[in-house]
């Protein structure tokens, strides 16, 4: 039996510790003991960004904010989607996470950093956001479990309405912004909505054969994109 290797240790903002761990070439990502993410199941972080990026393929310039790195996933699926010219902003509050993706000796996400399109911040995501008025066409965000913040508690704020609409008023007219969850989430759609969002809720299997699902919520800014 192959032993379980604990790679590295980080500490998030209230306290919660983070765990990387790898297994028979498989890395996983532990939070206060629980698993929160595993190159093992990453089918919804991959429709993630290919529900937001797809429309995107053809439009020069595109730029899009990737919020949340976790491993890589994400990054990648949205890369694959947009043309040579895009511009991809990913942010991670979390230094130790960056430092683990970026390390060649794990087979993580340092190819994909590594990309021309790719602007890696270490910061607080509600912070870009709330510099960059206008600024996106399409946003993902993939900081937690959803709308009830398992890694660190500051992260409910980017699902109440404050934050909703700080997301909102990143995007450009008729923008994206696409948020990642472990389940549904009836009062979170809502407020969505009353943000003045078209929303589409989009269950995703968490991996391709596997009947437990994931949820995505892609909620739309009203106007016409701009013309790429």
């Amino acid at each position: 039996m192959k032993r379980v290797e604990r790679l590295g240790e980080a500490v998030a903002p209230d306290g919660s510790v983070l765990m990387l761990y790898r297994h028979d070439g498989d890395y996983a990502i532990h939070v206060d003991g629980r698993e929160l993410m595993s190159t093992r199941r990453h089918h919804s972080e991959d429709r993630l960004a290919e529900l937001v990026c797809a429309p995107l393929a053809g439009r020069a310039g595109a730029r899009v904010l990737v919020g949340g790195l976790g491993l890589g996933f994400t990054l990648r699926a949205a890369l694959r989607a947009l043309a040579s010219d895009a511009r991809v902003v990913v942010v991670e509050i979390m230094e130790e996470v960056i430092r683990w993706n970026q390390e060649p000796g794990y087979a993580l996400a340092a190819d994909a950093l590594r990309d021309p399109r790719v602007d890696l911040r270490h910061a607080d995501v509600a912070d870009v956001l709330q510099a960059s008025p206008g600024g996106f066409d399409a946003i993902m965000l993939d900081v937690d479990n959803g709308a009830a913040a398992m890694t660190t508690k500051g992260n409910a704020g980017l699902y109440r309405a404050q934050g909703i609409r700080r997301a909102a008023a990143a995007l450009r007219p008729g923008g994206r912004l696409a948020y990642w969850s472990a389940g549904g989430d009836p009062a979170f759609e809502k407020a969505l909505r009353g943000a003045g969002l078209a929303v589409e809720v989009v269950r995703v299997a968490a991996h391709p054969g596997l009947k437990s699902f994931h949820t995505i919520f892609v909620a739309t800014r009203a106007g016409a994109p701009a013309k790429g």
